[in-house]
C-alpha cells in the first residue's frame, strides 16, 4: 500500500481510492469469513443497537489497514470509544468507519449489508467506498472526479438518471416510517424500491432508483461513504426540513454536537418532480 501524506489543501488522488476499495474489500472477506466460521452471536450497545464478531473484525482491520495508509489522519469508526468520538472536533480530516452497515440485515441473514469508508474534509465526505461482500459490488465516489461500481465484470463509471415522471423511490427494509409512507403516497405514481444499508444512495448513485427519503434516525458513519459515491455520480442529499426554506442544505459532517444526522433526502435530479410535492 502507498503511504499518501494528505492535508486540507492537497488534491486527493485516485491512487488512495483504490487502495480504500482494496481495503473494504478485505474487511468484507473478513466479515465473510466470521459467517462461515458460525460465530454470529449478537450483543447491544447502550443504544440497543446490535454487534456482532463480523462488526469487530471488521472495525480491526479497516483502523489498522487506514493506519497504514494515512498515518497522520485519525479514524473514527462506529466502534470507537468514547474519547475518540469526544475528540473528533478537533479533526479537520479524518476517516469515518461503518465496518458493517446493516447489522440487522447482516444477522438475518440478508446479503444487504456494506463495508463504509469516507474521508472528512472540513464537513464534507470527500471520497467514500461501499462495498456489499455477499453481492460482490464495490462503488466509489471521489470528489472532482467521479462515482464508479466494480464487480467480476469489470469497473465502469456511474452516473444518476435524469429527472423522471414515475420515480423509482427507494426505502428501508426495516425503518419505513409513517412520514416517508406519506411522502410516497404523495409522491404517485412510484415505483417503490426496498433495500438495505447504504445501497439506497448506490442504487441511486448508478441510475437504478431517483429518491431515498429518511426520516428516521442515522448517525453520519451510516452515510458518510455513499454519499460520497452519489455526489460524485452527480446527485444530491440535502437536510429534509431545509428544503421548505428558501435556503437548501447539504447535509454535512462534523459540524453538530451529535453524531446523529438529521432527516435527509438523497436524490438523483435535485429539480425533479418530488420537489414540488414536497414544497407544496
Amino acid at each position: 500500500m502507498t503511504q499518501p501524506v494528505l492535508s486540507l489543501d492537497q488534491p486527493i488522488d485516485l491512487v488512495l481510492l483504490g487502495d480504500v476499495e482494496r481495503l473494504c474489500r478485505e474487511a468484507g472477506r473478513a466479515i465473510l469469513a466470521v459467517t462461515q466460521g458460525g460465530d454470529l452471536e449478537t450483543q447491544y450497545k447502550s443504544d440497543n443497537s446490535p454487534v456482532t464478531a463480523a462488526d469487530m473484525a471488521a472495525h480491526h482491520l479497516l483502523v489498522a489497514g487506514l493506519a497504514e495508509l494515512t498515518p497522520e489522519l485519525p479514524v473514527l469508526s462506529e466502534e470507537s470509544d468514547k474519547d475518540e468520538i469526544a475528540a473528533r472536533h478537533e479533526w479537520p480530516l479524518f476517516w469515518l468507519v461503518d465496518p458493517l452497515d446493516g447489522t440487522r440485515e447482516f444477522v438475518s441473514g440478508s446479503g444487504e449489508y456494506t463495508v463504509n469508508v469516507a474521508l472528512i474534509k472540513g464537513h464534507r465526505s470527500v471520497l467514500g467506498v461501499v462495498d456489499a461482500p455477499v453481492l460482490g459490488v464495490t462503488w466509489s465516489g471521489l470528489e472532482g472526479v467521479g462515482a464508479f461500481r466494480e464487480d467480476e465484470a469489470g469497473r465502469v463509471a456511474i452516473q444518476v438518471s435524469p429527472a423522471a415522471d414515475v420515480l423509482r423511490v427507494v426505502a428501508s427494509k426495516s425503518h419505513l416510517d409513517e412520514r416517508t409512507a406519506g411522502l410516497i403516497e404523495r409522491l404517485a405514481p412510484v415505483e417503490d424500491i426496498s433495500c438495505g444499508s447504504s445501497l439506497k444512495f448506490c442504487r441511486i448513485a448508478e441510475g437504478n432508483a431517483d429518491l431515498y427519503p429518511r426520516y428516521a434516525p442515522t448517525s453520519e458513519w451510516d452515510t458518510a461513504a455513499a454519499q460520497a459515491v452519489l455526489e460524485a455520480a452527480g446527485g444530491q442529499v440535502f437536510e429534509a426540513e431545509s428544503l421548505l426554506t428558501h435556503h437548501p442544505k447539504t447535509l454535512s459532517y462534523n459540524a453538530r454536537p451529535t453524531l446523529l444526522n438529521p432527516f435527509f433526502i438523497a436524490c438523483g435530479a435535485a429539480d425533479g418532480r418530488w420537489r414540488k410535492v414536497l414544497e407544496g
